[in-house]
């Protein structure tokens, strides 16, 4: 296998990432976030349990957790007769990401008048092997805008699951999760504020 497109397994974390072709531009306008997020909603979160992510104008992040297989299966997006078989639901999941691409990407040449592919494939994921790393994935996630230069202050950016996790609006994140792991939310936004990463 390729480095970085090994097949997602069950009940595994993964740090989930792509970017345009060439590094070109995957959200063209304020309204494509809420659009690519709602076809997220759509295809990939009935197969994931998402805990942060970031969208960024040419790129994106998401921190998120394979299902189990039997959840899968009882949410009808795999057939049950293939529970057991690792292949196909490896590729079920694999293939509820692409949706999601191809989805984006047929909405955004309707709009926008262009054609072809948007974004890179294979899209990339890293597996989340340590607690250290979970931790430091979900700041280095939130940090990205600034980091890049687009913000001053990643807390400002609005495109980000960060004030998702400190908010009472419903949400698709696993919040509650997120902001125990932390130890409540003042350790939450301390971790932020006085990561070293930064």
């Amino acid at each position: 296998m390729k480095k970085y497109t090994d097949p997602l397994q069950p009940d595994t974390y993964y740090h989930v990432y792509n970017r345009g072709n060439n590094g070109d531009d995957i959200y063209f306008e304020d309204r494509n976030y809420a659009y690519f997020l709602q076809q997220y909603r759509k295809y990939v979160a009935p197969v994931v349990d998402t805990y942060a992510y970031c969208q960024m104008k040419n790129h994106f992040h998401f921190l998120v957790r394979v299902k189990s297989v039997e959840v899968v299966a009882e949410a009808g997006e795999v057939p049950k007769s293939s529970v057991s078989v690792f292949d196909d639901f490896s590729k079920t999941i694999s293939n509820q990401w692409a949706k999601l691409f191809n989805s984006y990407t047929q909405g955004m040449n309707k709009v926008y008048g262009r054609t072809g592919s948007l974004l890179e494939t294979p899209f990339r994921r890293k597996e989340v092997k340590s607690e250290a790393y979970f931790s430091r994935l979900i700041h280095y996630i939130h940090f990205n805008p600034q980091h890049h230069g687009v913000v001053k202050d990643f807390r400002d950016y609005p495109y980000s699951s960060y004030g998702s996790h400190l908010s009472m609006k419903p949400t698709l994140l696993k919040r509650d999760e997120v902001i125990r792991w932390f130890e409540g939310e003042e350790a939450y936004r301390a971790f932020h504020r006085n990561n070293p990463d930064q």
